[in-house]
């Protein structure tokens, strides 16, 4: 993922530049820091804004102006034809995602869920619409699969065509994508699009799985100033910067198999796999858990640091979902498995992409860390190698 800051005050002719910042979606990736001009009412009311300001993993928003949004005609996860005309009335949600993402998309999506969630009943005026982003998986079974992992496929429309169509779609709307390395890199953009089919804001997601309430609320409370009658947003957390929870932080987190709590922290090493169940979609996730009986199987013959798991809770769409996944994999695993479920623990250990893997010393630090899955032999001998005095 291409690092994109754009903090600071962003006028609308320099919006051509904001949009051509890039998010890998299947790569490691830098947390970036992005607020642009505007904030919603809910923003410029609230005391605790200059907090808000301050957060470097939050997009309060960039104006734009109003303007016309280009018109869209594609179909859906369900083959359906759609266009974005067609749901003038509403007010819109507009996200640019890959259908393969593992790395910033999610939390985009769960960010979008949430806000219109928060809004109640008032949300049933609120039309969420994602558009593939990924030129080498653009069929309606690839959004159909992402929309599936993420709980989604029947909470908005995923929307994709020919490769022509969809490059036309995003010249529209200034969204660059490139395959670099083998990777998607694309602009992780979000657009507000008003009833009468007006473009009001655009948000930058942030690679920060800590800050997907805080984004969801800055979604809501936009969206809320522009429903009639500036429906309630439930949620009214603080939008200030959040502390992490790192590899020197002592923390106690719900296991996703016991009813036992799962401890991390310095005091001895340890191997930690972060990992979502929405990785099914892109990789074989039940033998890979599975494997890693056998890799703590090693770790207790040769005297490795053990393994922990730890579910990236905060963008599944429930905890239960991971209890259901684990409960079918067939095989009882052999190393705990615990829920992030605010998202800190991920940002505390530097965690970009999904699977992650991060080697903690008995002092509390990263010695190693890797992006992706590697097989016993490969994971034994760098941890090995990473300990070796």
């Amino acid at each position: 993922m291409k690092t994109f800051r754009t903090r600071g005050a962003l006028a609308a002719a320099a919006m051509l530049s904001v949009l051509t910042a890039l998010a890998g979606c299947g790569s490691s990736a830098s947390t970036g820091s992005s607020a642009g001009t505007g904030s919603s009412a809910g923003m410029q009311a609230n005391p605790a804004s200059s907090a808000a300001e301050m957060n470097p993993n939050l997009d309060l928003g960039s104006s734009l102006g109003a303007q016309s949004a280009p018109d869209i005609t594609l179909v859906n996860q369900f083959g359906q034809p759609m266009s974005l005309s067609q749901f003038r009335g509403k007010v819109v949600m507009l996200s640019f995602e890959d259908s393969e993402c593992t790395t910033v998309c999610p939390l985009t999506t769960q960010s979008m869920l949430e806000a219109k969630q928060m809004l109640g009943a008032a949300g049933d005026q609120v039309q969420l619409l994602g558009v593939d982003a990924n030129p080498t998986a653009t069929s309606v079974s690839d959004v159909l699969d992402y929309s599936r992992a993420h709980g989604m496929v029947n909470q908005w429309d995923f929307l994709t065509g020919s490769l022509a169509q969809l490059k036309a779609v995003w010249a529209a709307y200034r969204i660059a994508v490139q395959i670099e390395k083998g990777q998607i890199d694309h602009t992780p953009a979000l657009f507000v699009i008003d009833q009468r089919g007006r473009e009001q804001k655009l948000y930058l997601t942030q690679m920060a799985y800590s800050s997907v309430g805080q984004s969801a609320e800055v979604l809501a409370d936009e969206l809320s100033s522009l429903l009639p009658g500036h429906p309630h947003v439930a949620s009214q957390e603080s939008l200030a910067s959040i502390t992490v929870q790192g590899p020197a932080d002592h923390v106690a987190l719900p296991s996703a198999i016991s009813g036992a709590k799962v401890l991390l922290g310095p005091g001895s090493p340890h191997l930690v796999l972060f990992f979502a169940t929405w990785l099914s979609e892109v990789s074989d996730l039940k033998s890979e858990l599975i494997d890693g009986n056998a890799y703590a199987a090693a770790a207790r013959k040769d005297g490795l640091p053990p393994l922990v798991a730890m579910d990236e809770t905060v963008v599944e769409p429930s905890a239960q979902t991971v209890r259901t996944y684990l409960g079918s994999l067939g095989a009882p695993l052999s190393y705990p498995v615990a829920l992030d479920t605010t998202g800190r623990v991920a940002d505390g250990y530097g965690v970009q992409d999904q699977p992650w893997l991060a080697l903690v010393s008995a002092s509390g630090k990263i010695i190693w860390s890797h992006d992706g899955w590697l097989s016993l032999p490969a994971l034994t001998a760098a941890v090995q190698h990473a300990v070796k005095p």
